[in-house]
C-alpha cells in the first residue's frame, strides 16, 4: 500500500510540475522572489489545477508516510519524471525516443535496487524538541545558503539553486507530515498542540513558494533535475537522523545502495534533460508547433458537423 500511495502522489506531482510551470512561464522577470509572481499565477487557470493536484499529492504522500518511513516514501517520488514521459507521451502526443527509454529504466532500476538493498525500516525514535530544532536549523541554514546562490549567475544556475532550497524545503516538510499525520490519525483535535503542525504549514508554503522560482527563473531541466534529486537525499538524511530509519550498510549492501541511487540519479538527470520534458514548457518552439497543430485538429474535428441520418 505504501507503494501505491507513493506512485499516485509520484504521478499528481508530474501533472503538478507541467501545470504549474505552464501557469508561470509568462509572468515577468522582475517577479522572482515576489508576492507579485504567486497572483500572477493564481490568476492562470492551469496553475490552479496543478495547485489542486499538487493537495492531492499531499494528501496521497502524507498517508504513505504514515504507513512507511521518510526514507522509503521519498526516493519512490524520483518517478515522478518518469510519469511526466508518461504524460507528455499519452496527453500531448509525443513521441518517447531511446533516451527517455533508458532514463526510464534507469531511474525505476535505480530504485527497485535502492530499497532492495536498502531495505528501509521505519525508525522508531521519538525525536526531541532539540532534535527538531537542529534538523530544523540545519534545513534552513541549507536553504538559505541556495537562496543566496540562486541571486547570481546564469538562468539554469537560479533555476538549480532555487529547486536545490526547495527540494530542501519539501523534504523537512514531508519530516513534519510523517509526525502530523501520525497525530491525525489517533487524535486530530490535538494537531493544533504540536508544533510541526505550525513547520508543515510555513515549510510547505515556502516550498511551493521556491518552486514557483524555480520554475520562472530558468530552464526546467536545471530546477526540475535539482528538486527530483535533492529531495530524497534530504530525506534520507532526515528519515536516519531524526526518526533513526534503518538501511542495510553492512558487507556490499551499501555500496550496491550507492550504485543503485547512481544509476536512478542518472536517469532522472536524463529524462530532465530530455527534449521531450524540456521542451514542453514552451522553451522549444517545435513542441509548441506540435501542440498548436493538435490543437487545431482537435478543433477542427469538434467542428465537423455528424453527416445526415441516411433516409430508411
Amino acid at each position: 500500500m505504501v507503494f501505491i500511495l507513493a506512485l499516485g502522489a509520484s504521478l499528481a506531482n508530474a501533472l503538478t510540475s507541467v501545470f504549474q510551470r505552464m501557469g508561470v512561464e509568462s509572468a515577468p522577470p522582475e517577479a522572482t522572489l515576489r508576492l507579485s509572481l504567486m497572483a500572477h499565477a493564481m490568476r492562470r487557470g492551469i496553475w490552479v489545477l496543478g495547485f489542486v493536484l499538487m493537495i492531492v499529492s499531499f494528501a496521497l504522500q502524507a498517508v504513505a508516510l504514515h504507513l512507511g518511513g521518510l526514507s522509503e516514501v521519498q526516493p519512490i517520488l524520483t518517478l515522478e519524471l518518469v510519469f511526466l514521459v508518461v504524460v507528455l507521451a499519452v496527453w500531448f502526443g509525443f513521441s518517447v525516443g531511446r533516451r527517455e527509454w533508458i532514463g526510464s529504466l534507469a531511474a525505476v532500476g535505480g530504485l527497485a535496487g535502492f530499497l532492495y538493498c536498502a531495505h528501509p525500516d521505519e525508525g522508531n525514535l521519538a525525536p526531541s524538541l532539540w532534535s527538531w530544532l537542529l534538523a530544523g536549523g540545519a534545513s534552513s541554514g541549507a536553504m538559505v545558503l541556495a537562496i543566496v546562490l540562486a541571486l547570481r549567475g546564469p538562468r539554469w544556475w537560479r533555476a538549480a539553486m532555487f529547486g536545490t532550497a526547495a527540494a530542501i524545503s519539501f523534504a523537512f516538510t514531508a519530516a513534519c507530515t510523517k509526525v502530523v499525520s501520525n497525530v491525525a490519525a489517533t487524535d486530530w483535535i490535538a494537531l493544533y498542540r504540536h508544533g510541526q503542525t505550525y513547520a508543515l504549514i510555513v515549510f510547505g508554503i515556502l516550498a511551493v513558494f521556491l518552486t514557483q522560482n524555480a520554475f520562472h527563473a530558468g530552464p526546467i531541466v536545471a530546477s526540475q533535475s535539482t528538486l527530483v534529486m535533492v529531495d530524497p537525499l534530504a530525506s534520507i538524511l532526515i528519515g536516519v537522523g531524526l526518526f533513526g530509519d534503518n538501511l542495510r550498510t553492512g558487507g556490499a549492501w551499501g555500496p550496491m545502495e550507492a550504485i543503485s541511487l547512481l544509476v536512478m540519479f542518472a536517469g532522472a538527470f536524463s529524462l530532465a534533460h530530455s527534449p521531450l520534458v524540456s521542451g514542453i514548457k514552451g522553451s522549444d518552439d517545435h513542441h509548441h508547433e506540435l501542440l498548436a497543430e493538435r490543437s487545431r485538429s482537435e478543433h477542427v474535428a469538434s467542428s465537423v458537423p455528424p453527416p445526415p441520418l441516411s433516409p430508411s
